[in-house]
């Protein structure tokens, strides 16, 4: 069975947890989605007992720095193991061609040549598109141009063991532009920046994100079995699954999670 391993949650100023970035893990291999802001990612992934030799699919769904900056990380201890010769096959790194460039820049600038040298050789990029399906670790996996209207980004499906669809909608707001890849899926992995009635303090709607309330509105309208919420702020940290839960259940009827860094969920 496919597992879901929340390697961070939190919105790009938090500091109380780690900026959402999460993995598929599953019986033919793991797939990592973001990166998370920074070097933060070893530690999450260590905590999670994913060892680099597991890492060789990694998305990156856009190029805000709360999940970019951590795939220079990845790149570097990927590239150090390559160089080791500890390392098998190739790191397949998923991203529309903008994402891939600023990345490829960052690493040049930042890692020694012996470990950016491998770009291209056993690190490789490959550019998505709107509604293109490719094959990873074992499983069909379509990406959907989110119709950002702050910076393009993808979202995508995933299909699962049980042949059942997983969907990222990345970290902005459903648009109904998306929802012939969003209808029928058992998961709604979704952001939720914060509690609705915390809406005039932490402003979501002027940062294009969305509440509690207007994500689980919006699974219940699409009648969504499991619904994930995080890309949260971290000022409840240590009452937000209680918090976020009593009101999500207001609007929504299914399998509401709400997890906590380095929860695992069986898919």
């Amino acid at each position: 069975m496919d597992r879901l391993i929340v390697l961070g949650t939190g919105n790009a100023a938090v500091t109380r947890c780690y900026n959402t970035c999460f993995a598929v893990d599953g019986t033919d291999g793991l797939i990592l989605c973001d990166a998370g802001g920074g070097n933060g990612i070893l530690r999450q992934l260590e905590d999670a007992h994913i060892a680099w030799e597991q890492v060789h699919h990694l998305i990156l769904t856009h190029a805000h720095s709360d999940h970019l900056l951590g795939a220079v990380w990845v790149i570097r201890l990927v590239a150090t193991r390559m160089n080791a010769d500890k390392y098998e096959g190739d790191l397949h790194i998923w991203c529309h061609p903008h994402v891939g460039e600023g990345l490829v820049q960052m690493a040049q600038l930042t890692l020694q040549k012996k470990m950016w040298s491998q770009i291209g050789q056993r690190i490789l990029f490959h550019d998505v598109s709107d509604g293109q399906t490719v094959e990873m670790a074992g499983r069909d996996v379509t990406f959907f141009d989110i119709q950002s209207t702050k910076m393009q980004q993808f979202g995508f499906t995933l299909t699962l063991e049980d042949g059942q669809k997983l969907c990222c909608l990345g970290d902005e707001p459903y648009n109904p532009l998306c929802e012939k890849y969003v209808q029928g899926a058992k998961w709604l992995l979704c952001e939720a920046f914060c509690l609705y009635g915390d809406r005039d303090r932490f402003k979501p709607y002027e940062k294009h994100h969305s509440t509690v309330k207007e994500a689980c509105e919006l699974a219940q309208q699409l009648g969504i079995p499991h619904l994930v919420l995080w890309h949260t702020e971290d000022k409840h940290i240590d009452q937000r699954k209680k918090l976020y839960t009593e009101e999500g259940v207001q609007f929504y009827t299914g399998d509401l999670n709400v997890p906590d860094d380095l929860e695992v969920l069986e898919l």
